[in-house]
């Protein structure tokens, strides 16, 4: 598989790899891994494994362990991670609540979150269709017009939403797909950061360990390009470069249709590699 390089060399470069263990990974996820993996060795950096386990009901160890397990049998390694160790663990994120209260705390004492008590038919309300088929627009109609005080120590069994500005452009550079703009309101809207269960979001924890961690570039799939325009906006909250991205297309099955991590298509990878 040819991996088309756009960094120049460099040593202090860190990427990472971060499988979401809900399932076993199928060859979509192994061939965006082979790219970080790539980009990381060529620029003579680091590569870090980073166990993305938040979803308690969902994430299991056995699925942990398959992931290294396969993706070491396709030859991939790294320099730190949940089974070698090193400087910035633990590198499971299920491990690391002290760093997203540190983060969450923060954007409450900088009144870019809030607490938010709506109900999804009541989002749903405001919305003639969702923007991939399950997530609608947060409406602006909906969010407080001032910061709840006094302010909670705590996040407490409420979901917490980041402040957006209605109509804002989001843009960033790509070194795979180029310039991306992505537009409040239309692509994206107030998000969560903090779930009424007890766990920080995606977005939060992802920005949380990008900038922990110290990594200079993101490698990841095309279908997180929302994410990345939402935790461009957190990274700028926090007062952190957000570090570069690169997202790779995504494979589809013969039907056009993602792969799902029932799709476990590793064994034929090496014959792709």
């Amino acid at each position: 598989m040819e991996v088309t390089l756009k960094h120049k060399h460099n040593p202090k470069y860190r990427g990472r790899i971060a499988p979401t263990p809900s399932g076993y990974l199928h060859e979509g996820h192994a061939r965006t891994f082979r790219v970080a993996w790539q980009r990381a060795r060529d620029a003579g950096g680091a590569l870090i494994f980073r166990n993305d386990d938040l979803d308690a009901d969902r994430c299991r160890p056995e699925f942990a362990r398959a992931a290294i397990e396969d993706l070491r049998s396709l030859g991939l390694d790294w320099d730190e991670g949940p089974d070698v160790g090193g400087t910035y663990g633990p590198y499971s994120q299920s491990e690391r609540d002290e760093h997203y209260l540190d983060a969450w705390q923060t954007l409450r004492d900088s009144g870019m979150i809030y607490p938010c008590r709506s109900s999804r038919s009541e989002i749903k309300a405001f919305n003639q269709k969702s923007m991939d088929g399950e997530e609608f627009l947060f409406p602006p109609q909906l969010q407080p017009q001032e910061t709840e005080l006094p302010l909670p120590k705590a996040p407490g069994k409420v979901n917490w939403r980041f402040r957006t500005t209605p109509s804002e452009e989001i843009s960033f550079m790509d070194r795979n797909l180029g310039v991306q703009i992505l537009k409040v309101g239309e692509d994206l809207s107030d998000f969560i950061i903090w779930r009424k269960n007890g766990r920080p979001s995606y977005e939060l924890a992802t920005v949380v360990d990008e900038i922990t961690m110290c990594i200079t570039e993101i490698v990841r799939g095309s279908d997180l390009l929302k994410s990345s325009a939402r935790q461009t906006l957190v990274f700028s909250a926090l007062e952190a470069t957000p570090p570069e991205f690169y997202h790779c297309e995504i494979m589809m099955d013969e039907n056009g249709r993602k792969l799902s991590k029932s799709d476990r298509t590793l064994p034929r990878l090496s014959l792709s590699f």
